[in-house]
């Protein structure tokens, strides 16, 4: 018990009554007390321990709803929602995978391969800006960007995909049910981004044991790493906050040891400060969801430690934060087995539908 205890979130303990499957018991999905736009009444979801409320993170104008949440279900694992109908959200994002693929960069249409890794949906609706870059200012704006991508679900404009869309009339019907309107890109972006926010991991056993005070729920070995991860490793200078991650981005050197260096966040704001800069990853789930960085090089969490520990690839845009961090073999499995506490629960009801609209 002498472990001094930092909260993810200050007072998280106080405002969150923990049920006996970690959950917070106000919150029950399908209440109906308040009336929506989105076709149903708003509702609201389970908080597993160690988390804030999603609520809080709804935009205004895209309440969430059963309804649509069905919807954006639906239409995340419909292969018709590509040029091909060979390709879904959900190829790159497996359930059985914690929302990834599994592989070092993802794989669209005609088995064009893309750049970058797919990063898990679990949380993103605590997330500011989407995809590795943070080119999407919104989760609704995440949600359709793939479909006119050429390497990915390939159709050469929005127009292409609601035409063909509208030519289901299951489609149809469920869009006028929830928006009262017909098929657009803004209405599929917000039903997908509404299922997408019902993805979230929490109660993990690092959650178990700062949060909820469970002190077996930690191996001595994780909370050696706990412990290094807030301090010698410099872990939270980036993986900050109760998803573990700053929302900022930043340039660890990966790629500058190859011929073609992704550019990253440069590409989008054309900042100089912003070349070879990434956002940071949250860490929930992470044990699930290898291989890791951007560009899937590393296949396991040790090869991750050891990499920050060497300092990462020195290169003239490199984030001063990451310097040698003289961790001995035992600490850095300190940190892997504390990295491993943080798989959770809450998204792993998902599953794909047993049918589509026709």
């Amino acid at each position: 018990m002498g472990m001094r205890r930092m909260r993810w979130v200050a007072g998280m303990a106080a405002s969150i009554m923990v049920g006996a499957m970690g959950m917070a018991a106000t919150n029950v999905l399908g209440d109906s007390s308040a009336p929506s736009p989105g076709g149903s009444s708003t509702t609201t979801q389970a908080v597993p321990l160690g988390l804030e409320d999603p609520a809080a993170y709804i935009p205004t104008d895209n309440p969430q709803t059963a309804k649509k949440i069905e919807l954006g279900r639906i239409l995340f694992f419909d292969k018709r929602l590509s040029k091909t109908n060979t390709v879904a959200c959900a190829n790159c994002h497996m359930p059985g995978l914690a929302f990834t693929d599994g592989q070092a960069v993802s794989m669209g249409i005609n088995r064009l391969q893309g750049g970058r890794s797919a990063p898990t949906a679990i949380n993103r609706v605590y997330s500011k800006m989407q995809f590795w870059d943070g080119r999407a200012q919104t989760l609704e704006e995440q949600s359709t960007g793939p479909f006119v991508n050429p390497v990915e679900h390939g159709f050469l404009d929005y127009d292409e995909m609601t035409a063909k869309m509208k030519q289901i009339s299951g489609y149809r019907k469920l869009f006028e049910e929830v928006f009262h309107d017909e098929i657009t890109e803004k209405n599929i972006g917000k039903a997908i981004a509404s299922f997408q926010r019902t993805l979230i991991s929490g109660n993990s056993p690092a959650d178990r044991f700062d949060v909820g005070g469970e002190e077996q729920a930690l191996t001595d070995s994780a909370k050696r790493g706990l412990e290094l991860f807030r301090g010698k490793a410099r872990c939270t200078r980036c993986h900050s906050g109760f998803n573990f991650s700053d929302e900022k981005f930043h340039n660890l050197g990966i790629g500058w040891d190859t011929n073609s260096v992704d550019l990253g966040r440069y590409m989008v704001t054309k900042n100089p400060e912003d070349i070879g800069a990434f956002k940071t990853p949250t860490l929930r789930e992470i044990a699930r969801t290898a291989p890791y960085m951007h560009d899937g090089r590393f296949g396991t969490l040790e090869d991750v430690v050891k990499f920050y520990n060497q300092g990462g690839i020195s290169n003239p845009h490199q984030d001063n934060t990451i310097i040698p961090l003289e961790l001995s073999n035992g600490e850095q499995q300190d940190v892997v087995a504390f990295l491993r506490s943080l798989n959770g629960e809450g998204w792993q009801q998902v599953a794909a539908p047993i049918e589509f609209p026709q």
